[in-house]
């Protein structure tokens, strides 16, 4: 189909990377109806704008509600015509939403990107439900395998916002990815609420290390990455996985929250201190040299200067490859807002620079000691005097880079080559062409 003339729409995207999936699916259906899409950008002619908002934490609500305030303000001024929301803050807080931003045409919440579609076009799109359109660099795409949660952690709005778990079929996962890789995708990250749930509700068993397996054995296909995985009853044939498919890197993303027991309990993580430890034991003898990168909850409600030390001693013991932490806010309709919120907010940053003093301190000290090795690397961009790269250990806008001087040659984004670290920072490395 021709684009439809003077329609051009603007899709803004809030939040994580499973947003990001999200969206890309509703630009592809909107594009298959006509329509000229940009992403996240100002100063263009666009008329309409879509803003996919987040509704996880305070300061993801606050850059939600800003963002759609901004555009209120540009719609007020003639700058556009038509703004629709949708996402995960409109889908807990419509109500709310329209009574206080009526200026806004319409609100979808998070389970409905298909209403945005038919307010829009008048259809559904078109597109097959697999098609992207990619906002991410071409060489790099997020594949999302399931939506929803069935855990209940006491602290966590996921599944009052996505519901419960569903996992997408395997074939379907399977169609998407390899469209993907066509297009020039080299690496895969896969993402979901929980990654290690995937297929219990669909075949009556996990069968993510099978996916994975299966992903990477799609041609062209350079890395499959795994995010956002659950500590309790982690499947063992991911290991198995990951230990034997050279393109499934070794790399994880395991959020642990918390270690001490009286914690995790409260947390509702389903996993107790001995569990977890035991969990990291088996996954680095498994995986001999693998990434873990892990986030940390400090300040929930209860958490005395003995948790807390607990908890730095086992940062210090752990050394997490990579490592990020996070102060408690209560959200409203978890069980934990129910809960005294009796650590001062003083008290919670304080624990997280401790944190991330100790922290800083543990990635420099691993980063020295990768001086004179080889990586191989793929590269992201070009950055003034140098090219931006990752290794198979480092995750995109989360994790650490390789700075590579532009003086080495020309390198083009996507390409993959070998460097040979020569300097360090706390959580960049520099490297020459091996």
């Amino acid at each position: 189909m021709g684009k439809v003339k003077g329609k051009k729409i603007n899709v803004v995207t809030l939040g994580c990377s499973k947003n990001v999936v999200d969206s890309e699916h509703v630009m592809a259906q909107l594009a298959a109806a006509g329509y000229d899409v940009v992403f996240d950008s100002n100063g263009t002619e666009a008329r309409t704008v879509v803003v996919n908002t987040c509704g996880f934490i305070g300061d993801a609500k606050e850059e939600s509600i800003n963002t759609i305030l901004g555009f209120v303000r540009a719609k007020e001024e003639g700058a556009i015509d038509r703004l629709f929301v949708i996402g995960c803050l409109s889908e807990r807080y419509a109500e709310e939403l329209r009574r206080e931003i009526p200026e806004v045409d319409a609100y979808f919440g998070a389970r409905d990107f298909s209403g945005v579609v038919r307010a829009l076009t008048g259809s559904e799109g078109g597109a097959p439900a697999t098609e992207r359109m990619l906002t991410t660099p071409g060489h790099y795409a997020y594949l999302k395998i399931s939506e929803g949660c069935n855990w209940r952690c006491a602290y966590c709005a996921i599944p009052l916002i996505r519901g419960p778990h569903v996992s997408v079929p395997e074939e379907q996962v399977l169609e998407e990815a390899g469209r993907l890789v066509r297009r020039g995708v080299k690496e895969l990250i896969v993402v979901a609420q929980d990654t290690t749930y995937y297929g219990v509700d669909l075949y009556g068993e996990r069968r993510l290390g099978r996916l994975l397996r299966r992903l990477a054995a799609i041609p062209g296909v350079e890395w499959v990455r795994l995010h956002y995985t659950y500590p309790t009853g982690f499947p063992d044939d991911v290991l198995a996985a990951m230990r034997e498919e050279p393109k499934i890197c070794r790399y994880i993303d395991i959020p642990l929250q918390h270690i001490a027991d009286r914690q995790l309990s409260a947390m509702r993580r389903g996993i107790t201190k001995r569990g977890t430890e035991e969990l990291i034991a088996r996954l680095r003898r498994e995986v001999p040299g693998i990434a873990i990168r892990t986030t940390l909850l400090v300040g929930f409600p209860g958490e005395s200067e003995e948790d807390f030390a607990e908890l730095t001693d086992f940062v210090e013991r752990q050394r997490f490859e990579r490592l990020g932490v996070f102060p408690y806010s209560a959200e409203e309709g978890t069980p934990s807002a129910e809960m005294a919120d009796d650590v001062p907010e003083e008290v919670k940053q304080a624990r997280v620079e401790r944190i991330m003093e100790l922290q800083r301190n543990i990635s420099h000290e691993a980063n020295v000691a990768r001086i004179g090795r080889k990586l191989r690397v793929v590269v992201d961009r070009r950055e003034g005097d140098y090219y931006v790269a990752r290794s198979e250990y480092d995750s995109p806008e989360v994790d650490q880079e390789i700075l590579i001087p532009v003086a080495e040659g020309r390198l083009l984004p996507g390409e993959f080559r070998v460097v040979v670290v020569t300097a360090c920072e706390e959580y960049d490395l520099y490297g020459r062409l091996a």
